[in-house]
């Protein structure tokens, strides 16, 4: 069950424990960030060596803190931690005992929940509570918007948020989970994709440890509505190295994250520029019914670089219906192009009243699913845009703007676009990319829509029970023959294979079905046979087979002289 975290995201009062005048320093940097950034609750320094900072009475001791104080934020060395969070109600630990030990113990006895270690903080723009460290808090101009973002880099996560909001995006709650001690990055979001206010939620993950957890987010997003944007790292060996040394979470193999991504209501993102656009696209709040694009331009390079794009993110683009490109004809020039790109060239940068009402008369097509205009730009831009506004009111069709001019010449239209939620993108190819993840992640609700309305599947009574089969009272691994015959009594389809002891391998005269053949060891002391070089592929005929299960034998015995080994 997720933890309810309201009275973290609203604390009636906050203590800072390791409080400091000086706000270059850690333990000052909260005090600034809550004293001027505009937080209406009770703000406590903690700290014997003050009597009050920033006109603020100072508290020796975080017991004597007045009520309600919800949150601390702890800016004292790793040691003195545990000490903190279990304000002196008893000295926890010896010298030498590992300090995360210490931690557990005081989370244990206290029932405090804790951010971090080695996070810098949380933020929630709505009430201007900036509980973090760190120059990512520094900025009381941020806005607040329907997005939150869970990060497990503090100092990335931020910068992204900065980004965003130069591109007219704000967040509601922004938090670094950092080396996730006690609050995981997946609790949070689970609490965080429930709020009203939060329609979209970003992830920036290195690893998680509870695969279930992730799947079930995946399904509630899908269930609310709410895409999440996961930025996933360490999908290679080094960065799963790089990870390690950050902030030690671990991750498996970006297949398995891959696996589950593809099953929920996530949308992978791989970059800033990626981010922010798909985050355009979807706060928009039109989802398309289809995989179709129909693009609209004045560049015949621009359109054929789009489609190009289109197709390679899973899209297709249907032709406008014959009514549809008879009306375009009317109005284009007759070396127009009207099929999917329809192309109307440069001559319709001018032409801005004829241009909307072929928008309009695309949007009335049902064979378009999602539209994908180039923008027009130069003097007649706001007009264009101003009736373009008025034409989207009356559809539910998404529609994406590829960006025609530098942003520094049509400033104004760009803000009437971003206050009406248009989402406007720099270049073709992104503009793709992002109807491509909209197209996506309305495929996956359709989908979870109708399975939910079939109902849940009917299961035979005895599907359980009729395997029957006893599990071996023995230590180490089961092995992948004995797992497989398991798998297989279940209905679950395995790989052909038959177990052999070396010694009947070697007695064997003829080959036990048709090659090729997979030959691997079978011990309850040899998890990974790769790494014990107990694998060989593509064998062939049975003098190959015989050689390698003698080399394989032979590999094992030196790998681990006391490996049982069942066979091969």
């Amino acid at each position: 069950m997720t933890h309810d975290f309201s009275r973290l995201l609203e604390p009636r009062g906050v203590a800072v424990i390791g409080a400091s005048e000086d706000a270059r320093k850690i333990g000052g940097q909260p005090m600034k960030f809550l004293t001027e950034y505009g937080y209406t609750g009770a703000v406590y320094p903690v700290n014997p060596r003050y009597e009050s900072i920033r006109g603020l009475k100072c508290y020796a001791n975080p017991a004597r803190l007045p009520q309600p104080c919800d949150v601390a934020l702890i800016a004292v060395p790793g040691a003195a931690v545990p000490q903190a969070l279990s304000a002196g109600f008893r000295e926890l630990g010896e010298r030498g005992v590992a300090l995360q030990a210490d931690l557990d113990a005081a989370l244990k006895e206290t029932g405090i929940r804790i951010i971090g270690p080695n996070c810098q903080g949380v933020m929630n723009l709505h009430a201007r509570a900036y509980l973090g460290f760190g120059h990512s808090f520094s900025n009381p101009n941020l806005k607040a918007g329907p997005v939150s973002m869970v990060t497990q880099s503090g100092g990335f996560g931020y910068s992204v948020v900065s980004s965003a909001q130069r591109e007219g995006i704000g967040f509601s709650y922004v938090f670094s989970t950092g080396n996730e001690a006690n609050i995981s990055s997946l609790e949070m979001m689970s609490y965080l994709i429930e709020r009203p206010e939060v329609e979209i939620l970003v992830t920036y993950m290195e690893g998680v440890t509870d695969g279930r957890a992730l799947l079930a987010l995946g399904e509630r997003a899908l269930a609310l509505g709410k895409p999440v944007l996961v930025w996933k790292v360490g999908n290679t060996r080094a960065g799963q190295r790089a990870v390690a040394s950050h902030t030690a979470n671990l991750t498996a193999s970006a297949e398995l994250y891959r696996a589950a991504f593809d099953r929920g209501g996530f949308v992978q993102i791989r970059d800033i520029d990626d981010l922010i656009d798909t985050l355009h696209a979807f706060l928009g709040r039109k989802l398309p019914k289809g995989t179709g694009a129909t693009i609209l331009t004045t560049s015949g390079g621009a359109g054929v670089l789009m489609a190009d794009r289109c197709e390679e993110v899973g899209l297709t683009l249907p032709l406008p219906s014959e009514q549809a490109a008879a009306s375009i004809r009317a109005i284009a020039p007759d070396f127009a192009s009207i099929g999917n790109p329809v192309d109307v060239t440069a001559h319709f940068s001018a032409a801005w009243k004829e241009y909307n009402q072929i928008i309009r008369t695309l949007l009335a097509d049902p064979t378009v699913e999602q539209l994908i205009p180039r923008s027009i730009g130069g003097a007649h831009s706001e007009a264009w845009c101003t009736e373009l506004l008025e034409i989207l009111k009356d559809t539910d069709k998404p529609v994406i703007i590829s960006q025609n001019e530098p942003p520094e010449r049509i400033l104004k239209t760009i803000a009437m676009l971003r206050e009406a939620r248009v989402p406007l993108i720099p270049t073709p190819a992104r503009c793709a990319s992002a109807a491509g993840a909209l197209s996506g992640f309305a495929a996956k609700m359709r989908a979870y829509r109708e399975k939910a309305a079939a109902g849940p599947r009917s299961v035979p009574a005895d599907a359980l029970d009729a395997a029957g089969i006893a599990l071996p009272d023995t230590d180490g691994t089961l092995g992948e023959h004995r797992s497989k015959g398991i798998l297989a009594a279940y209905g679950v389809p395995v790989t052909r294979e038959v177990l052999l002891t070396p010694l009947e391998l070697a007695r064997l005269d003829a080959l036990p079905f048709d090659p090729p053949f997979a030959v691997k060891i079978e011990s309850p002391d040899i998890a990974h046979k790769t790494e014990a070089r107990c694998v060989k592929l593509h064998v062939e005929g049975l003098l190959e087979l015989k050689a390698a299960g003698r080399e394989i034998e032979d590999n094992a015995r030196r790998y681990n002289r006391e490996a049982r080994i069942d066979g091969l």
